[in-house]
């Protein structure tokens, strides 16, 4: 019997390269987002759209009811639903920082909540959280984005170590650079948040390497490929990276001093 996968965050980018990927692929997909326009063209491959708003309990709670009625579990969450607000941290408004952590952090956790009981009853699951390599380094002007993907990190591994026992596997992506709106929706937040104030040519840096480092991204395929390869691994690793820079940037935050690490990112953001 097809495994049910529940992939957030479904409307675009690596989110929906997913949903399509693993359906093709033979599992019962459901995607889900706020922007359910987006996803109509997800029917021609068998995926059930469904209305999500992560920042809304009564969202998320419909959500995986509407699931389990319909298929009765969720034996996969891929918890990709999240963006990037960018802006220094002396700029960015208390209210969006918090939707920040909302969105990338609260929604996925309390998704993670309501799957969980069914997975350890059935002594199977794959709970997928997609981090990135900023949630292993921190770079200028995306200090709310960071916190949320350190976060992401840090609540993987305490859940991994919980539910194990249960047959369940909790496995953290890290995507480095991959063709999505995210570069236009956090350059969009930094130049709102930073452009004109004591920060703007650190914001002229920044967004000399997105624009140098757009071409290069790869597609989203390549991210939903590392997940189907977790999800379908009989003893999983922890951690997938794939994408731009992904390996060399993961390598840096383990490996390289503070102090070197800060010569080298402030050197390529020079404007």
């Amino acid at each position: 019997m097809a495994k049910t996968v529940l992939v957030t965050g479904a409307s675009a980018g690596i989110g929906k390269a997913t949903a399509i990927y693993l359906a093709q692929n033979g599992y019962n997909v459901y995607g889900a987002a706020r922007r359910t326009d987006k996803m109509q063209d997800l029917t021609t491959h068998g995926i059930k759209p469904i209305a999500l708003d992560v920042t809304k309990d009564e969202s998320i709670i419909k959500c995986v009811n509407q699931i389990f009625k319909e298929a009765g579990s969720i034996d996969i969450l891929v918890n990709n639903a999240g963006f990037g607000s960018y802006g220094a941290i002396e700029d960015v408004p208390m209210e969006d920082a918090r939707y920040q952590l909302e969105v990338n952090v609260f929604g996925a956790m309390r998704l993670t909540q309501l799957v969980l009981p069914k997975m350890r009853e059935n002594k199977y699951g794959k709970v997928v959280n997609i981090s990135s390599v900023g949630g292993k380094s921190a770079y200028p002007l995306g200090g709310w984005y960071h916190a949320s993907k350190f976060a992401i990190e840090a609540l993987s591994d305490a859940m991994r170590l919980e539910v194990q026992q249960f047959g369940i596997d909790v496995i953290v992506i890290e995507p480095g650079g991959i063709k999505s709106e995210w570069g236009g929706i956090a350059f969009d937040s930094m130049v709102k948040a930073s452009g004109n104030t004591v920060y703007k040519s650190m914001v002229d840096g920044v967004q000399k390497v997105f624009s140098m480092s757009a071409d290069k991204n790869p597609e989203a395929i390549v991210i939903s490929k590392l997940i189907k390869k977790g999800i379908e691994a009989k003893s999983p690793k922890t951690r997938y990276a794939g994408g731009y820079l992904a390996k060399p940037s993961l390598f840096m935050s383990r490996f390289f001093p503070d102090k070197l690490k800060d010569k080298i990112v402030l050197s390529q953001f020079k404007a």
